[in-house]
């Protein structure tokens, strides 16, 4: 069969949520440039991970992990902003709803001006999970601080301490009374079986990207492994152990001139392998008789529709041109097939946000004070303290 007659499966956001689950897609990657050798994910004085995977017959083959299912999470968030340093979302997801950390001054009323971005939940590892938005002052759209309900019976998240001032709503405590978790009677939040579906629905209208990749609350108990996981490996590889070599001209330092290894892969094919758990996804929401009428339970079929265009607009875009996994990992798409079965992608993911019913004003601003978000640690955290809490930054929501 010729190459203009091969078969072909279009992918669109509902085909893909009724069809079967998991569907699976296996992008092909080469090096840019016609090269041999690529950088694979790697730790100094260990290096990258090449191991022996049994196949028919007996044979091993050597398989590389080129990124992680962490990883890759980042690199597919990573194709949503503009730049590796620019935080605003892409053209295509305006409108969607996501978190930001905001500091600045104060205003008399009270009210924030001169606002200055910090992180956002799709660059924070534990996304709306993290300390840094839980711990953090809702902001109303004037920028000015709600105030605290009076029920303040919520189990504080462990990480960061809270702004000092109490009179004002933590996004943990928005979270914990739309959730519905708090439990009578207890300082302790916990969501029973039916309360589930507020959670999926606070979640989506918040930060819909925390249900692709996962989330975990663990003071709560709320874990939602990721609806999309990618592995990105290279096949039949071996290793190629180079090395550098730094060069002081003023010695300025006391390192003289070192020598340091440098670990890059061969491989006789580079595969990303990307997995969508569609029955996850079904789970969110479902409609449920009561009488004559149908109500509605979680998220709507148009709302599970944008959660997979959103999953299949990530894995188009960081296939669509070539991608700069690391330094020395620049590779490019040759070819994606969903079983043997070519792969392309129909997915307008602008109408799938406006389908979604999201909130006009869709982004929440979660403001602390400059004082008490850039004040310096504690004099018993060690380097190594800090260098695992960096390490940690990304969740085994799928564990």
């Amino acid at each position: 069969m010729s190459e203009n007659t091969k078969n072909k499966i279009t992918l669109t956001p509902s085909s893909v949520l009724n069809g079967e689950s998991p569907l699976v897609l296996t992008a092909t990657l080469e090096p840019v440039a016609g090269l041999d050798r690529f950088q694979p994910a790697g730790f100094p004085e260990i290096g990258h991970v090449i191991y022996k995977a049994p196949r028919a017959n007996g044979v091993e083959e050597r398989v590389c992990i080129v990124d992680s299912a962490a990883s890759m999470a980042n690199h597919l968030e990573s194709v949503c902003l503009r730049g590796a340093h620019d935080f605003e979302l892409v053209d295509d997801l305006a409108g969607m709803p996501y978190l930001r950390c905001v500091t600045g001054t104060l205003d008399a009323a009270g009210k924030l001006k001169e606002r200055e971005l910090v992180v956002t939940s799709l660059t924070e590892g534990h996304r709306i999970a993290s300390s840094y938005f839980l711990e953090g002052h809702v902001l109303a759209e004037d920028g000015s601080q709600i105030s605290r309900p009076a029920d303040k019976n919520v189990k504080k998240s462990k990480g960061k301490e809270s702004p000092s001032d109490a009179n004002f709503q933590t996004l943990q405590d928005k979270l914990a009374a739309d959730f519905g978790i708090v439990l009578a009677g207890s300082s302790k939040a916990h969501p029973p079986a039916e309360k589930w579906w507020n959670v999926f629905k606070t979640i989506c209208r918040f930060d819909p990207n925390s249900l692709v990749h996962g989330v975990l609350f663990p003071q709560w108990q709320i874990k939602i492994p990721r609806f999309l996981t990618a592995h990105l490996e290279a096949f039949g590889a071996s290793r190629v152990d180079r090395s550098g070599v730094k060069f002081d001209r003023l010695g300025k330092t006391t390192s003289g001139q070192p020598i340091f290894a440098v670990d890059d892969a061969t491989a006789q094919a580079i595969r990303a392998t990307f997995v969508f758990d569609i029955g996850l996804v079904r789970s969110f929401g479902r409609t449920k008789k009561n009488g004559n009428a149908e109500e509605q339970l979680g998220l709507s079929v148009e709302q599970k529709e944008f959660l997979v265009a959103l999953a299949l607009w990530k894995v188009q875009h960081l296939l669509a041109s070539p991608f700069r996994f690391r330094s020395g990992c620049h590779l490019r798409c040759v070819g994606v097939t969903s079983g043997d079965t070519d792969a392309e992608f129909s997915v307008d993911v602008k109408q799938a946000i406006k389908n979604g019913g999201f909130a006009t004003e869709p982004v929440t601003d979660v403001y602390w004070p400059r004082e008490e978000l850039y004040r310096e640690g504690k004099d018993e955290e060690t380097p190594e303290a800090n260098e695992a809490d960096q390490n940690a930054g990304e969740p085994s929501t799928d564990d």
